[in-house]
């Protein structure tokens, strides 16, 4: 297990902390917490094995955020010193002065046992900042010049963020974290002189160091052998006809959907509604825990703050709150939903289960995904027995476009590459599919899902919520999954052309 950098704990986290929550308890906070935040993000972009453009940035600072009078304040600075650290406390506090006339519900958080000076890293081998740039430039360019040649151009990418925080709370927690995550992604794109195509590599991004390039967690050699020739066939495949089909989704692609449909919907403020002026509210209202059918009997999906390699992975969340695993949907019920220690107590959970995140030392920790991911079955089928159980039907690999409505109901979806099944067995790609459904009809159709075997973490890095907007890293897991009777559009002809 790796540890903190040195040079981050050499910061003054200590006496920042100390100069911020004795501050704030003078001038009469009912609760404060401090963070100092160190996130470290390095893009590089290469278009046809050339060195495109390479983006290092480097965010170091500190935040405060309080109650007082039951009204939250909260303020950030980035010089590191005692005084200033006393100074933005006094500004959190004033803050929730001057906003407390007008609010009109009291803050109160959930308890949660205290953590004193306790650490967490993530579970990588080779951290991604220690590896020379001319070395990743030089792999992204082998990988592409690879592709040359048999592809009319290729653009390659790798995103890498480390992410350190300090966090200490008047209550007496301690906390001390760091995680790393990468994201390397290939696209290949051809022209037949009649269509034009791409298609990009189904990796997902992970939270891995370096060693995921270099063979850990994932075969890139592998697919990036076998890409040429399934973008030939994609440009040669025929337009899809529009209808109803069983559809067979890889996990490449149904990690989205999970994301969209169920992630969002069971974010407890948004179903509450606190994120309608923004992002929308959800159809899965909290009167109906423990009563609405989300899916079929089939269907049971976690949250999971301790997945390893998960994006939303951590010790303890930014509020201080110990990583969880818990239930959101079991047997195809509504059982549970993502919860900061605000929302738990204010709607009888008792305790938070972990989800309260800051993207930056700029912001305040907001209610922010887990892992949400879909359980294979134990012993259940591989994806090829999936697909002979389909006599008319589409095999979905990989993400691309997506439309969802604001309350995460009425949706659609694309991806990279669809193949007909025919009686049970594949008989080439098709174009232009996208499918279409309610989330409830959707996960109520699904009648079989993979074993063990064919479970993969997929996620994103750019999860979008809140007002100022922030991005949170997320995972979903999943298993390969069979769905009857999904309605099928054809993306062309619905584009009027």
């Amino acid at each position: 297990m790796r540890q903190i950098d040195p040079d981050f704990l050499a910061l003054p986290l200590r006496r920042l902390a100390d100069a911020a929550l004795a501050r704030a308890r003078e001038l009469g906070a009912e609760y404060a917490a401090f963070r100092v935040e160190r996130v470290r993000a390095e893009t590089l972009r290469l278009f046809d094995a050339k060195l495109e453009g390479s983006i290092d940035a480097d965010d170091l600072g500190f935040a405060v955020r309080v109650v007082k009078n039951g009204t939250w304040g909260f303020a950030a600075g980035i010089a590191l010193t005692p005084e200033a650290a006393a100074a933005v406390a006094e500004q959190a506090v004033q803050v929730a002065e001057v906003s407390a006339p007008i609010n009109r519900e009291p803050v109160e958080l959930a308890p949660e046992p205290v953590y004193s000076d306790v650490t967490w890293v993530s579970a990588y081998a080779v951290d991604p900042f220690d590896v020379p740039l001319r070395d990743k430039v030089a792999l992204l360019g082998e990988w592409s010049g690879g592709l040359l040649g048999q592809v009319d151009h290729v653009s390659a990418s790798l995103m890498q963020v480390k992410e350190q925080k300090f966090y200490a709370d008047s209550v007496g927690t301690v906390t001390t974290q760091q995680r790393v995550r990468v994201h390397p992604q290939l696209t290949a794109m051809k022209s037949d002189g009649e269509r034009f195509d791409d298609m990009r590599t189904l990796a997902p991004p992970a939270g891995r160091g370096y060693e995921y390039l270099t063979g850990t967690g994932w075969d890139f050699p592998a697919e990036l052998t076998a890409l040429p020739a399934l973008l030939a066939e994609k440009l040669a495949a025929p337009s899809v006809q529009s209808g109803r089909y069983d559809l067979v989704v890889d996990p490449s692609n149904l990690w989205l959907t999970i994301h969209e449909s169920i992630g969002h919907a069971t974010e407890l403020d948004r179903a509450l509604g606190y994120e309608a002026a923004y992002a929308g509210t959800s159809f899965a209202t909290f009167d109906q825990l423990g009563e609405l059918t989300y899916g079929s009997k089939i269907m049971n999906v976690t949250g999971d703050r301790t997945a390893e390699h998960g994006l939303a992975t951590v010790g303890w969340d930014d509020e201080g709150v110990r990583a969880q695993s818990f239930d959101i949907v079991t047997d195809g019920t509504l059982t549970g939903y993502q919860l900061d220690r605000r929302m738990a107590l204010l709607t009888g959970f008792g305790r938070s289960n972990g989800c309260a995140f800051a993207d930056s030392p700029g912001h305040p920790p907001i209610q922010r995904m887990a892992n949400v991911s879909l359980r294979p079955a134990e012993a259940g089928p591989s994806t090829d027995e999936l697909i002979a159980g389909v006599e008319n039907g589409i095999y979905v690999l990989g993400d691309k476009s997506w439309s969802i409505d604001m309350q995460r109901y009425n949706f659609q979806f694309t991806g990279q590459r669809f193949f007909k099944i025919v009686n049970g067995a594949l008989a080439g790609q098709l174009r232009d599919v996208a499918y279409q459904a309610t989330t409830t009809d959707f996960w109520r159709s699904m009648d079989a899902v993979g074993g063990p075997q064919t479970y993969v973490l997929g996620g994103a890095f750019n999860c979008g919520k809140g007002q100022p907007g922030q991005v949170a890293p997320v995972s979903h897991g999943c298993p390969s999954a069979r769905f009857r009777n999904v309605r099928i559009l054809n993306t062309v002809q619905e584009g009027g052309k």
